[in-house]
């Protein structure tokens, strides 16, 4: 079964997403489960739920990393968000046993945004055992 949700994203940051995706998974048993971003400055990670810290450490990281270049040629301008994206990635694939994510005390799925305030998207695709 495949699901499609929406949100609003801020200008750059991680959106907490475990909820949707728990959502989506509702009634399977067993199995797996991809969750995928269908845009090309943005991502999804699974990373630490309980120090809101860790996200703004993420973005500064990222920002740090890949930060904006006057040598960029994209004529959009959003080069370092294009470079964040392929380093984070577009998707993830979860575990789903006894009808619950299998994901570590701390862990969450988060939407990484890196080029909004934008409507975005992602797809949540839910596969039997």
């Amino acid at each position: 079964m495949l699901r499609k949700f929406q949100l609003d994203t801020p200008r750059e940051g991680f959106i907490n997403i475990t909820s949707q995706v728990r959502e989506a998974i509702a009634g399977i048993d067993s199995g797996i489960c991809v969750i995928f971003c269908p845009h090309t400055t943005a991502a999804i990670t699974i990373n630490e739920n309980a120090d809101p810290d860790v996200t703004r450490d993420l973005t500064l990281g990222l920002n740090k990393a890949f930060p904006d270049r006057p040598e960029f040629k994209h004529s959009e301008g959003n080069s370092h968000a294009h470079l964040k994206s392929s380093c984070v990635g577009v998707s993830e694939t979860l575990i789903i046993e006894q009808g619950h994510l299998v994901l570590g005390t701390w862990q969450s799925v988060y939407f990484c945004e890196f080029d909004g305030p934008r409507k975005r998207s992602f797809y949540v695709k839910a596969i039997k055992d």
